[in-house]
């Protein structure tokens, strides 16, 4: 993981609760879960600037998107849905 600076982060109870059921490992869970929301954020950035300078997405590029992100079922459908 490389370098590591130590710093206190305060969460609710409940959550610290659950994050222990989770894992034996909670730094490397929050560190995960901060990793993916910063990868999150720039990619949102990105394509806000795509957008600003070739437009809006298409429906058709939407489609596409969703295809490779989720496969062919896309978000929220079951597999064997008709």
């Amino acid at each position: 993981m490389g370098a590591t600076t130590r710093i206190t982060v305060t969460l609710p109870t409940e959550q610290v609760a659950e994050l222990k059921k989770l894992t034996d490992n909670v730094s490397g869970y929050v560190a995960e879960a901060v990793a993916r929301q910063i990868r999150n954020q720039l990619l949102g950035e990105d394509l806000r600037r795509y957008q600003e300078e070739h437009g809006a997405f298409t429906e058709e590029e939407l489609a596409q998107a969703r295809a490779e992100i989720f496969g062919s079922e896309g978000p929220g459908r079951p597999a064997n849905a008709a």
